[in-house]
This record gives C-alpha cells, sequence and structure tokens, in this order.
C-alpha cells in the first residue's frame, strides 16, 4: 500500500505540460494557463466541453458536473449512452465525439480532451473538429511520449506511466486542482 502512495507521489512530480508546437511548460505555467482559459471561457458565456472513454468518461462526466454545479460554469460532456450508441450505430464509434462537437461546440469553448492512452480515434476526431472550431484544447494523456493527443492541444497534459489506474487519478486530480484554484480565487 505505502509503495503505492510512493508511486503515485512520483508520478504526481513527473507531469509532464507542454504547448502546441511541443515546447515544455513549467507545471505551475500550464495550471495557470489552464485556469485563465477555462476562466476567460466561463465569462464569456462559453462551454467547458469534456470528453473521455471508459475511465476517462467517468472524469469527464464527474468534471462536467463539478465545473457547473461547483463552479456555475457551462460544462458538457459527450458522454450519454443513449447519444453514444446513437452515434456509434449511425456514424462508428470514431465519431462519437466529432460529431456533437461539430453541432455544439462554438469558438471560444474549451475542449479537455482525456485519453490514457492518447492514441484513441474517437478523441482524436474529436479535437481535430474543436480544432475546426477555433475550440481552446487542453489534453491529458498518458503512456507513451510520443502519443498523437500530447501534440494536439494549445496545453497538454502527460503523466508519464502505463498504469490506467496512475494516470486516470492524476488527470482526475489536475482537472480537481484546476477548478478548486478558481473557486478559491
Amino acid at each position: 500500500m505505502f509503495k503505492y502512495f510512493e508511486d503515485l507521489s512520483k508520478l504526481c512530480d513527473g507531469i509532464q505540460a507542454q504547448g502546441q508546437d511541443g515546447k515544455n511548460i513549467d507545471i505551475k505555467t500550464a495550471f495557470n494557463l489552464s485556469i485563465s482559459a477555462v476562466k476567460k471561457a466561463s465569462k464569456s458565456g462559453k462551454k467547458i466541453i469534456f470528453i473521455g472513454n471508459g475511465g476517462s468518461a467517468s472524469i469527464a462526466s464527474h468534471m462536467a458536473i463539478d465545473f457547473w454545479k461547483n463552479g456555475r460554469m457551462k460544462a458538457v460532456s459527450f458522454n450519454d449512452p443513449a447519444q453514444l450508441t446513437c452515434l456509434a450505430n449511425d456514424y462508428g464509434y470514431e465519431y462519437v465525439f466529432e460529431k456533437p462537437i461539430e453541432f455544439f461546440g462554438e469558438e471560444g469553448d474549451v475542449l479537455v480532451a482525456i485519453s490514457s492512452s492518447g492514441k484513441s480515434e474517437n478523441i482524436i476526431k474529436g479535437v481535430k473538429a474543436a480544432l475546426a472550431k477555433k475550440i481552446q484544447v487542453i489534453t491529458m494523456s498518458g503512456f507513451t511520449k510520443d502519443n498523437l493527443l500530447r501534440k494536439m492541444g494549445s496545453l497538454n497534459f502527460f503523466v508519464p506511466s502505463d498504469s490506467y489506474g496512475f494516470v486516470e487519478i492524476i488527470h482526475g486530480a489536475i482537472c480537481h486542482c484546476v477548478l478548486d484554484t478558481i473557486l478559491c480565487e
């Protein structure tokens, strides 16, 4: 048990962040930029959109609820079972985030794309749809440093681990940190 928490602590210290240009950003600056992006979108009446699969879908849903209920911001996740199965049936599972972002996304929104592997096709297509609409993208990934998602956002958080549990815990903590910092201001 203690080793688990020691390993988790080391990973928290090892979180990496990059800008769209692929250059490293210190973690404090990355958090501040994320906080600024969320606050700017919220003050402008825009949305914070969360997407993810599996455990990352749970994080996306949880964060969307916390951001709107606790943070009083427009926030949504596209993880409704009927919506997912409809879009997967009609278009293919790789389009389940692209299609709602194309329809509901607006310039000035912020998309938080969460994928442990950073290579889920539906997340990548969702990010591309967001970028086409001039939506600011914040990514959260793990596993391999060269995953595609890590190169797509204006801010990209990376957890250097191949453990779903560790990556998901830290992704959730990053989201909570952004919201809790805003709530404490």
